[in-house]
């Protein structure tokens, strides 16, 4: 699957994803549509390759006056930052976020500034945000239901990679569309990374987070990067375990080293996936990663 491709999701009917090109990576950025009887995406990607998204609608014959609904599953800017181009070009679409990260999509100032601070120079795969109007937006808070017609998604909070993360849970194939909630699945190695950026990642939350989806039991994981993977219990226990890992990693190095950006670098220069994301994107996961545990140290949250 190349970028801008759009491609089905092999245990549902007409559900498909599409290919955005998160950070230049082929399938690092997954965004979700759903042709249901009120046509809805979820997840938006970073708002500066768009057009792949509108391509979708028209391969699939979907007039963007169709599309009803528009589901963000956090508002970190890979997932939410095309949420107000997709709000004005389908001006139906009513855009479902958590209500604590609605009021980023009405004035995303903040979030773009913390999100600079985050990624530094990857910033330029990124799209300013344009804000989503707030009569746009319906809040959640988790346990809803979203009818999309001849399909109910069931809203999961799941809170630990960021306090404003839902999951949805399709009814009709047992899709469970993850977010961040599952890490990054990482194909190549059929395995799942953390994802621990800052400011906000708490370690027990995002494992309590896996043993809600481990208590779903959906029967496939739609990851937010790399598309779906059939639910294994085996692949969640492994991420639990790489997440505990990662984090007493960071917490040994801090002690060793005593300079937190010595411990970035650290991590940044014995990046795992050179290979597979190719050099840039592997270093700066893991600058993002290390930075957001050495943060969440300092807070007591992991």
């Amino acid at each position: 699957m190349a970028i801008g491709d759009l491609a089905p999701v092999a245990a549902a009917e007409d559900v498909y994803y599409v290919d955005v090109g998160t950070h230049g990576v082929p399938n690092y950025g997954s965004v979700y549509l759903i042709d249901a009887a009120e046509p809805t995406f979820v997840d938006t990607g970073l708002g500066r390759n768009r057009e792949y998204l509108f391509d979708a609608l028209d391969e699939l014959g979907i007039e963007r006056t169709a599309v009803r609904h528009v589901l963000a599953t956090h508002v970190h800017l890979d997932h939410a930052g095309g949420a107000g181009y997709l709000a004005e070009a389908c001006p139906n679409a009513t855009v479902w976020t958590h209500e604590i990260g609605a009021p980023h999509l009405v004035d995303p100032e903040r979030l773009v500034a913390g999100t600079k601070e985050a990624v530094g120079e990857m910033w330029e795969y990124y799209a300013d945000p344009k804000p989503v109007p707030a009569d746009r937006i319906t809040e959640l808070e988790g346990g809803e239901e979203i009818d999309l017609g001849n399909r109910t998604l069931s809203v999961v909070h799941l809170p630990g990679h960021a306090p404003h993360q839902t999951a949805f849970l399709d009814s009709r194939d047992g899709l469970l569309f993850t977010g961040d909630a599952a890490g990054v699945y990482v194909p190549e190695r059929d395995r799942i990374k953390e994802t621990s950026p800052p400011p906000q990642f708490d370690l027990e939350g995002c494992l309590a987070d896996v043993r809600t989806i481990e208590d779903l039991e959906p029967a496939t994981l739609c990851f937010g990067h790399f598309g779906p993977r059939e639910y294994d219990p085996d692949l969640l226990g492994a991420y639990k375990r790489s997440l505990v890992e990662f984090v007493e990693a960071v917490r040994q190095k801090r002690a060793e080293l005593a300079d937190d950006d010595a411990v970035i670098e650290h991590f940044a220069d014995h990046a795992e996936l050179i290979e597979v994301w190719g050099e840039r994107k592997a270093r700066a996961e893991e600058r993002l990663n290390a930075s957001g545990v050495l943060t969440a140290l300092d807070r007591g949250k992991a």
